[in-house]
């Protein structure tokens, strides 16, 4: 009797787990765990430098309204400059976090209103087009100030119904807080999503001595933290994807 052996051949292990499917395999893990590191990096930077805040009224409409949740980076007030919007406390305000704008610092002298219904600082006409009624003057009620050395002189963006330094103009400081009150500098809205945007720092005041601040990193965190999530999901989602079309072929 003769009786034939039977073989059995097996797929080389290339053919049943090709080199591009490892690769595959090998960026999707690499593209979770970078996206991870944006996330974390991103979130984790944003606890450090940044504040949450709800603004109280609407005395900064339109540049924030009465309700909108802000973010605030964390600074100092020697890093305050003219025309930045604000979060500080006084006890002479009802040391509460208060929202208004910079207008004049330390040695500043401030009047309102030159014939064009602007502000005036020293002695320089200032067009503010980010105030609620930017075609009107400036200021209802008219007055000249001297800003004290280390001083703010603070105004609301809707000055029809801000309570801001004209009101404490009988004050010793005329009106102005010192710098170290201020605890934060508004960078952006994050809630109503229709609001949500940055708030930027006005050009009206660059041409003045020591200009406008810079931009704080809020789109900078923004960015990676979006970026990490496209990239945790992107890398989680080639897993069943690429075994689907593997099982395809």
């Amino acid at each position: 009797m003769s009786s034939k052996s039977a073989t059995v051949t097996t797929a080389p292990r290339s053919a049943t787990h090709p080199a591009g499917g490892r690769l595959g395999h090998r960026l999707s893990g690499l593209a979770v765990a970078f996206g991870c590191l944006l996330f974390l990096g991103g979130f984790g930077w944003g606890l450090v430098d940044y504040r949450p805040y709800t603004v109280p009224t609407g005395s900064m409409t339109p540049t924030v309204d009465a309700g909108d949740k802000i973010l605030a980076q964390r600074i100092g007030g020697a890093d305050v400059r003219r025309g930045d919007v604000v979060v500080f406390t006084d006890s002479l305000w009802g040391n509460v976090p208060i929202v208004k704008r910079v207008i004049g610092v330390g040695g500043d002298k401030i009047a309102c209103c030159d014939k064009q219904g602007h502000l005036t600082v020293n002695g320089k006409s200032v067009s503010e087009p980010y105030l609620n009624d930017p075609k009107g003057p400036a200021s209802l009620v008219g007055f000249r100030v001297t800003v004290p050395k280390g001083n703010l002189f603070m105004l609301g963006d809707n000055r029809a119904t801000s309570e801001d330094s004209r009101v404490h103009l009988t004050d010793a400081d005329r009106g102005s807080v010192p710098r170290s009150a201020v605890s934060a500098r508004v960078d952006g809205i994050v809630w109503p999503m229709a609001r949500a945007g940055w708030v930027g720092r006005p050009a009206a005041f660059a041409a003045l001595a020591g200009g406008v601040s810079q931009p704080g990193p809020l789109k900078w965190l923004a960015v990676a933290i979006v970026a990490g999530v496209v990239l945790i999901l992107g890398g989680a989602a080639y897993g069943p994807v690429a075994g689907r079309l593997e099982r395809r072929r």
